[in-house]
Formats: structure tokens, sequence, C-alpha cells
């Protein structure tokens, strides 16, 4: 995690370095977030926690409509990340397919079956985290009808 919040304002170099790691930190958290979009990921989010914990400094936060699906989105931000030169430190739970974890250091992944997410509210939990402004691939949905569905891709 970067201590970029803790650089003396008056070192330029030292404030120029914590904005290069912020930039990479946010870049990674998107490239995390098209791996997702990839298998067609359901209301993703990207949430900046770097003000609220100090074990990470983003939270990427989706969903998918099947256990299949969740590993699918799972391996797929491996099998991309990995391309990069990035392995996650830990993944959690991807067998089962309900609430995939994934720890990539500075950002940590949480993929949920739709079932799972409500239950855990992690964003309501996070609810003070600042959200990251992505664009939603063309065909993908982050909006809900009235009975609370997504609709289909």
């Amino acid at each position: 995690m970067s201590d970029s919040h803790l650089v003396d304002e008056n070192d330029a170099p030292a404030a120029e370095a914590a904005v290069d790691e912020d930039r990479e930190g946010s870049r990674l958290a998107e490239q995390i977030a098209e791996a997702a979009w990839d298998r067609k990921a359901l209301d993703l989010k990207i949430m900046d926690v770097r003000k609220l914990v100090s074990y990470a400094d983003y939270f990427v936060i989706c969903s998918g409509r099947s256990d299949r699906q969740v590993q699918a989105i799972a391996q797929n931000i491996t099998d991309e990340l990995r391309e990069y030169g990035f392995r996650p430190l830990g993944v959690e739970g991807q067998a089962h397919g309900m609430w995939v974890l994934m720890d990539y250091g500075d950002i940590i992944v949480h993929i949920f079956h739709l079932s799972e997410r409500e239950e855990y509210g992690l964003e309501q939990i996070w609810k003070d985290a600042p959200r990251i402004d992505i664009e939603v691939p063309e065909g993908l949905t982050t909006d809900r009808d009235a009975e609370g569905q997504y609709a289909s891709p």
C-alpha cells in the first residue's frame, strides 16, 4: 500500500513519486475492471479506501449471475494481470464461486455471486469510500429494474 498521504508536500520528488504510485494503483484497478467486464461482470465498483484502511488502496467489487461466472471472472482477472507481470498474493473462495477474494496487495478484488453480495453489503460497510468513475462498456449494465434485477446482457 502506498503511504502517499505521509509524503512531505515540500519534497517535490517524493510527492511526484507518490502521485505516480497513486496513478499506477488506479490504472491497475481499471485493468482489473476491464478483465472482469470481459466475462460480463455486473455492477462493478472501484472504491478508494486509502483514507479508511491501511491494508489496501482500492477495492474492486463486482458480481456474477452464477458460480461458474464468478469463477470465470476471477480466472480472467488472474490470466489478464499475469500478462502484465502481476500475480495475486492470495485467492480465496474460487472453488465455490460464491465470493472470491483476490489480494493484489494495494488492490483487493471481491467477486460475488449476486445472492451473496447483498448479504455481505460491502458497499454499505465502506459507504464513506469515494467511488472511482469508470466508463461501463457498451452492452453491460450496472442498473437494476424496479424488482432489483439486472437487465440481461
